[in-house]
């Protein structure tokens, strides 16, 4: 089993458990086009996860990743969340749930941003639900969402980022119509 990498602020750190271990690798995945077993031991090993082929293989089938064909070639996927069976693999860095935009033009009731935060209202009870799109989908500088009943928190990576993602979700929001 392999040793956390050390705390380094403004990086996650994942702790040495097998969830944790299978969550980095559907993380890595759904964000970048892993075209093989070996590159994704490279990216584990670079985020402090070190593991043996034999482990990672054990892992790839317990999570369901398989190759699938793209534009670029073969990559692995893995099945979507929530019944979701489709299979999601990286593109391009960028990777949006393919119902965000009707997700956020249902159930965004008013975005505000401040420096690196940007917080989202919803009806009572949704905001998990829009939370969990927004953790699925891999938008560029977002760190991770924060669910209450009827907010969202969403926190960026830098703090120009706020009003910037603000206002890609309120675009979302209306293309979503």
């Amino acid at each position: 089993m392999a040793a956390a990498a050390p705390f380094d602020e403004g990086h996650a750190v994942s702790p040495a458990t097998k969830t944790a271990r299978q969550q980095l690798i559907v993380d890595l995945i759904r964000r970048e086009a892993i075209t093989s077993q070996s590159q994704l031991m490279q990216l584990l090993a670079a985020r402090g996860m070190s593991v043996t082929q034999a482990t990672l293989s054990r892992d790839m089938a317990e999570i369901g990743a398989v190759k699938v064909r793209t534009a670029a070639g073969s990559a692995y996927a893995v099945p979507g969340e929530g019944g979701d069976r489709s299979l999601q693999a990286a593109a391009d860095g960028e990777v949006l749930d393919a119902k965000l935009p009707r997700l956020l033009e249902e159930l965004l009731v008013s975005v505000t941003s401040a420096e690196q935060l940007v917080v989202l209202r919803t009806p009572p009870g949704a905001a998990q639900y829009l939370a969990s799109a927004l953790d699925r989908s891999v938008i560029p500088g977002v760190l991770g969402t924060i669910a209450g009943d009827d907010t969202v928190l969403v926190i960026t990576g830098d703090v120009s980022r706020g009003e910037q993602l603000a206002g890609l979700l309120l675009t979302l929001a209306a293309d979503g119509a």
